[in-house]
């Protein structure tokens, strides 16, 4: 089996170039005219709580590993730990994409261990799915208290139901490839090849395989919230862990729900907009969420790029 990395050499500068590009465009723009604020808020968590807060959000990502290793399993790919570790982190370099599509780079990687696209297709496709879950699931903590958010819940719900009628209804799904099975347009063969992966995502959610996914996913997920509240906390914000997280995953619901990458601006308004309504300073809402972003979003694109340059140089070194 080839071990060399898929792609020539100018078309990963650019790969590389753009990620950056972006990366610190959209960090200029989320930390205009709050950078001082967001320096006195980690001064006022400490070094320590902030080193607890980065290290509960790293383990999150282990959990997220985790549950891409259950779903290549599921699809019959059973790659050694290291490689897909490397290769799952990568994909970070590119989740600040319209619905972290970006990610779908871990294919073009796992090619190298000969994991066909519609696979790959497939994994990320069953994460998102489980992240949608769990976002709901988190959400529904506080909802009660905050009723004026149950559009958006209602709207997360009805896209869960469109994503199972289509998984579960493989009849469903055979009526929709019959009907473009003679057609050759560009967008016929797009819809082909995401039926294809549909099919194989079937692999994943077996009920023991949508039940482990399902925990990973929550405690993941939960472990950001968790890392969301100890930042409010130490900076003396009045707020209760079910707050906190209900905020944390609504505003990571409008996010997807928006399809700006990685949430940029609907993520943070959201944040912002429920942390005031309860009593927390306006200066101290931005801060934390900014916060918040920098060790969540900006710390997985950052894992990611290194995950990448390290996939390169092992890559390159393999050549040599």
């Amino acid at each position: 089996m080839s071990r060399a990395l898929l792609f020539p050499g100018w078309s990963y500068r650019v790969l590389i170039g753009s990620v950056i590009c972006s990366a610190l465009a959209y960090l200029a723009v989320s930390l205009w005219g709050g950078w001082s604020a967001v320096s006195a808020a980690v001064g006022r968590v400490g070094g320590w709580q902030c080193g607890q807060i980065v290290g509960v959000v790293l383990l999150g990502y282990g959990l997220r590993f985790l549950r891409w290793q259950i779903y290549l399993n599921g699809l019959r790919h059973r790659l050694p730990w290291r490689p897909s570790l490397q290769i799952y982190l990568a994909g970070f370099a590119l989740t600040i994409t319209p619905g972290k599509a970006g990610e779908a780079l871990r294919g073009v990687l796992l090619k190298r261990w000969e994991v066909p696209y519609t696979n790959s297709l497939a994994a990320l496709f069953s994460e998102r799915l489980s992240d949608l879950l769990a976002m709901v699931g988190l959400a529904l903590f506080g909802l009660s208290a905050h009723p004026e958010w149950l559009s958006m819940i209602v709207a997360s719900l009805v896209l869960l139901a469109c994503a199972g009628l289509l998984l579960f209804s493989p009849g469903l799904v055979s009526a929709i490839d019959h009907r473009i099975d003679q057609r050759h347009d560009f967008f016929s063969r797009l819809l082909r090849a995401a039926i294809v992966a549909l099919n194989q995502s079937r692999r994943c959610h077996t009920p023991r395989r949508l039940l482990g996914a399902t925990l990973l996913s929550l405690l993941a997920w939960g472990l950001e919230a968790l890392a969301f509240y100890w930042i409010l906390h130490a900076m003396g914000a009045d707020v209760d862990l079910t707050f906190a997280m209900f905020t944390y995953a609504v505003a990571m619901l409008a996010g997807a729900l928006s399809f700006m990458p990685g949430g940029l601006g609907s993520a943070e308004a959201v944040m912002v907009a429920l942390l005031v309504s309860s009593d927390v300073g306006l200066p101290d809402a931005i801060a934390a969420t900014v916060f918040l972003r920098l060790v969540t979003l900006w710390l997985a694109v950052g894992v990611g790029m290194l995950a990448l340059l390290w996939t390169r140089a092992v890559a390159g070194f393999d050549h040599g």
